[in-house]
């Protein structure tokens, strides 16, 4: 019953970031080791990006992460998820 649909796919992970973050590394280096792609907006070359941040995250600090339209949070949010096993779930599209 936890299998993804037939012919669905793994949502697509979002992660908003600047080009001086350490967490932002840290988050992209932690998707990469879970096999993941991701797509990275880069909000300090775009400040109509920072502004849709800010709006669908009601954060102001990166990285700002969502999994499909789930917003997971920062690089910690990711990591207390993951530890509570339910980043798997939620990154194979999986709904609880």
């Amino acid at each position: 019953m936890s299998d993804t649909p037939q012919g669905a796919t793994a949502p697509e992970v979002i992660l908003y970031s600047t080009a001086i973050c350490p967490y932002c590394v840290a988050a992209k280096n932690f998707l990469k080791s879970k096999g993941r792609d991701w797509t990275e907006v880069r909000i300090d070359l775009d400040p109509a990006e920072r502004e849709k941040m800010i709006a669908r995250a009601k954060r102001t600090s990166v990285p700002q992460i969502f999994v499909g339209e789930v917003h997971v949070g920062g690089y910690d949010d990711m990591i207390a998820l993951h530890r509570a096993g339910k980043l798997d779930a939620l990154l194979a599209g999986e709904t609880a």
